[in-house]
């Protein structure tokens, strides 16, 4: 078949999203389809343009491993506050349309979203070539929105509006797809469009080949506890900073973040006060196994009214190191399940600061636990999340349409 790809993230971004599309085009591309991409200018988690694609035109065309790539240069704001980041989906959207009249004949187009507007695109392809539409979410960007408190309170009927938007924007499509189980469920309240399950995915024959060694910004001999993602506003930051206040008086420990983004200034400048507490920035997508597979322990810190607008696209690594993680966030959440079903570490709500630094003494003391946490965590992975089977069962489901 032929088939595009449209979404503001692509490769060289090797995180989240960009890491996504990038290996479902590259796994269609090996199936035998004929894949395009239509693109934004590389820019997360950085929130900047990358230095090597800053002179590029504003129209760009290039072929990566075989793909024909079409960006346009999108604004990207420094500090991306609700309002600047609309500007930042405008001038995507209508730098966007242009590549559409660069393209031929497809068969299918995928539009990912984040953003809404990547399926009005290709709605326009839709339309042009009878093509079908197949969108899928990894984020519902308007609720996420307002859950992360990025919306003020007086712009709420512009945040209805936006609804109404999405909910026109879904009933367009042939497929609408998202990721978990509860974002299916909010999907469906959303659209009457046919729905489809298409979880995140990871490659778990990449945890498989690391040797024993240990990464370099993990190679002390304390308890390495590990934030590896996104530096932004769906984490909860002041419960992060409450956790190594409380970690303080702890002997033989150390708190490694590594990550970039919106709120990564902020962060840093409140860490300077925590002695045992490094930051680096993120890391290659090759160099990801082993720095996670060092760690002794993952943690990860939601805010609890954020419940099925996303998924944490960075769980499932933490999981396939073979590592426990702590995590928090609003227990009816899609990820609170996981937990549940793995066994493979502890899941809490905002409040339980007194339980999860026990379960980090626990942890130091007895290394058989954490052991059988990891193990059962990456079993899990193995099981539910293989790359292979995820993305196979997804072509079979992309030829039927």
């Amino acid at each position: 078949m032929r088939i595009v790809l449209i979404s503001p993230n692509y490769y060289p971004e090797d995180t989240a999203i960009g890491l996504y599309n990038t290996e479902l085009v590259e796994f269609l591309t090996k199936k035998g389809h004929h894949i395009s991409v239509i693109t934004g200018f590389p820019y997360y988690p950085q929130w900047k343009i990358r230095d090597d694609y800053k002179s590029k035109p504003f129209l760009f065309k290039e072929t990566i491993n075989g793909i024909k790539v079409l960006r346009s240069k999108q604004y990207v704001p420094n500090n991306p506050t609700f309002s600047k980041r609309l500007f930042h989906l405008i001038s995507f959207t209508f730098g966007n349309f242009i590549n559409l009249f660069r393209l031929s004949k497809q068969d299918v187009v995928i539009a990912i979203i984040p953003f809404t507007t990547s399926a009005l695109l290709g709605w326009f392809l839709k339309i042009r070539y009878k093509s079908k539409l197949w969108v899928h979410i990894q984020d519902f960007e308007f609720d996420a929105a307002i859950d992360s408190g990025l919306l003020s309170s007086n712009a709420q009927t512009f945040f209805k509006i936006l609804l109404w938007i999405e909910k026109k924007v879904l009933s367009m499509a042939d497929v609408v797809s998202t990721i978990s189980h509860g974002m299916m469920a909010k999907l469906e309240q959303k659209t009457k469009t046919r729905t489809y399950y298409l979880t995140n995915w990871i490659d778990v024959s990449l945890f498989d080949k690391i040797k024993n060694n240990q990464h370099p910004y993990l190679k002390s001999d304390k308890f390495k506890i590990l934030y590896s993602g996104n530096i932004g506003a769906k984490q909860d930051w002041n419960f992060f900073f409450n956790f190594i206040n409380e970690l303080k008086r702890v002997k033989e420990i150390e708190v490694i973040v590594v990550g970039e983004g919106a709120e990564k200034e902020k962060v840093i400048n409140r860490l300077k006060q925590f002695s045992f507490v490094k930051h680096y920035n993120l890391v290659s997508f090759e160099e990801l196994p082993l720095l996670l597979s060092s760690a002794d322990l993952h943690i990860l810190f939601q805010k609890t009214d954020v419940i099925d607008t996303v998924m944490p696209s960075k769980l499932l690594g933490m999981m396939a190191s073979g590592k426990p993680s702590i995590v928090t966030g609003n227990m009816k959440s899609e990820v609170a399940t996981i937990f549940k079903e793995s066994q493979g570490g502890y899941y809490f709500d905002g409040s339980s600061m007194g339980e999860i630094t026990n379960c980090v003494n626990k942890l130091m003391e007895d290394n058989e636990l954490s052991k059988a946490l990891g193990l059962r965590a990456k079993k899990y992975v193995h099981k539910k999340f293989s790359q292979e089977e995820v993305l196979n069962k997804f072509q079979k489901e992309l030829l039927k349409i």
